[in-house]
This record gives structure tokens, sequence and C-alpha cells, in this order.
């Protein structure tokens, strides 16, 4: 098997390092209350906060909606909108967050991460997950029970094909079959990041991915979270930086001396109470944050607020 865990490539080092914590956001970016996003506005707010200095821009794979989803928001098919902005950005990183491995060929998934790599110059993590929603399983004809095996059987498939050297493997090869390839080829890996457990035991993932991001629990619960993960990458075989990254929702209160208050997956508090949140996150061993917002508030002048007085904490060397 080819593992790209150990390639590493330069836009991973901006998202995720150890001893140190960067910002990111959740597309598509939205006011509390509204489900239906202009996604040429987003594409707009994703270039703003490219320019603002926020480290990565995450895109969701929802690829259907059911009145029964608490998501009723209409999410594009993450390919298309990672096309779209890796033509609208130039540092940021885009990372997926998470394509659902298990309902896709994997040889699609690796076609179009290349591709996102290619557009992008680089800038591309590959975050694959297992997805919440057995319906959904039901739905393209796959057995939801079967998540746990196809996301380990596609995963190689995937980093076999995105590794370097690059190893297409086909699922059947008759006599007659020809080598494949897989084309453009960049001169590093694709990084491949989990996103969720997929089903998978915090070892296979330090020794298969290049570090875990989750959902946002509450302080004591995280903390258990992380030590069981640094506890996986010390028993890596041989020493290696594995990230940890947190998906966590934002209210983010107008006056800046707000208190912060505890939501599921997150937080409504001002940007003082938002930055000893992040701190003491980066004090135990979170490497990336991405924010999923939502409040009654423009969301330009969140994502400038956050910019002009949180980033600078985190983002400047000297932090």
């Amino acid at each position: 098997m080819t593992s790209v865990a150990a390639a590493h490539p330069d836009i991973a080092h901006p998202v995720f390092s150890a001893g140190r914590l960067s910002i990111g956001l959740t597309l598509p970016l939205l006011r509390s209350g509204h489900v239906v996003a202009d996604f040429n506005e987003q594409l707009e707010l994703a270039a703003r906060a490219d320019s603002l200095g926020f480290r990565a821009l995450w895109i969701r794979d929802v690829p259907l909606n059911s009145a029964d989803y608490p998501d009723p928001v209409g999410h594009l098919d993450p390919w298309v909108l990672l096309g779209a902005l890796a033509a609208r950005t130039r540092r940021i990183a885009l990372a997926s967050g998470a394509i659902v491995l298990p309902l896709r060929h994997p040889l699609h998934i690796a076609k179009g991460a290349l591709s996102v790599a290619t557009l992008s110059g680089g800038r591309f993590i590959l975050g694959l997950g297992s997805g919440d929603r057995p319906p959904e399983y039901a739905a393209f004809g796959v057995d939801a029970e079967t998540r746990r095996d196809r996301y380990r059987a596609h995963w190689d498939v995937v980093a076999a094909a995105l590794g370097v050297p690059s190893r297409v493997r086909p699922d059947e090869t008759p006599p007659d079959a020809p080598e494949f390839t897989l084309l453009p080829r960049g001169g590093d890996a694709v990084p491949m990041l989990a996103v969720g457990s997929g089903g998978q035991s915090v070892d296979w993932i330090a020794r298969h991915s290049i570090g875990w991001m989750t959902y946002h629990r509450d302080p004591d619960t995280q903390r258990a979270r992380y030590s069981m993960w640094r506890a996986a990458v010390d028993r890596l075989a041989s020493p290696a930086f594995r990230a940890f990254g947190v998906a966590m929702r934002l209210d983010l209160a107008a006056r800046p001396d707000t208190p912060a208050t505890a939501l599921p997956l997150g937080y409504a508090t001002g940007r003082r109470a938002l930055v000893d949140i992040l701190r003491d996150m980066r004090a135990e061993g979170t490497h990336h944050v991405t924010l999923n917002l939502g409040s009654d508030r423009p969301v330009r002048d969140v994502i400038e607020e956050i910019a002009e007085h949180v980033l600078p904490v985190f983002h400047d060397e000297r932090a």
C-alpha cells in the first residue's frame, strides 16, 4: 500500500503546524436563519477570506437532501465548487471536509483531488469521511453496514493513486488490461486527512493520515479525545507529526466583551472570549480550527472582525 501520510506537502504546514493554531472557515458562509446560499456571493467571500489571511476554506460533500436532515442548505457538488475556488483564490488552502469516501469510486476521488491540486497550484488537502446518513447509502445502492470496510479499501486506492510514485489500482485486471496512469502529475503527493473516524481506530488514522479532524466537543471531552489521539501518534513505529483539527460553530456577538456561552458544536461569544477559547485549544494540542459561522450579523463584517482582531494573535509568527 502507498501512503501519503509521510509526504506532507507544503500546503499542509500553514494549516497544521506543531505548537501552533491556525484558523479557517467552512463554506457556505451564511447568516443565522438563511438556508439558501448565493454561491456567487460565496466566491466573493472566499476571495475576501483569502486576502484577509485565513488559512483554509473547508467544503462539505452533501450529495442529497431530505426533510429528515438537520441541514437544509443546498450544497454544490464539492468538486465543482473547489474548482471555482481554485480559480478565485491565490494563497488559502482548500480542503474537503469531507468527501464521503465509501459512496464514491476511489479513482474518481483521486482524479478530482489531483485536478483541484493542479488548478490551485498545490493548495488542496483531501479530507475524507464516511458520512453519517445511512439512508444515503441505500439511495446509492450501498449497504451502510459495509462502510467501514469500504472506507479502508477506498482509502488505499486513493492513497496509491495520489502518492509518489503514483499507482493506479483497478478494480479488475483482465489479462489484456493496459497499465493506467493518473494525469496530470504534480511534484508532491496530495495530503490526505481523516475527517471524523470513518469507523476506524485512532491507531489506523495515525498510521495512514496526516491528521484527524473532528467536531468541537465540550472542553473535557475534547481533552480526552486529544489525549487518545496523542497516545496513538506516540505509538507510531517512527516519530512523526500528526495534526489535530476541530470544526467549531461560532455565533460572534457584536460586543467584543460578550462572554462565551456554549452552543451545540461551538460557542456564542464576543471576540475577546473567542481569543481565550482558541488559546486554550492551542495549549491543549489543537492545530487548526475551522469556523462554521452563524449569527444575525452580515458575514463580511464577522470575517473582517476576526481577521483584524483574532487572526494576528495566532497567525503572527511571534504569537
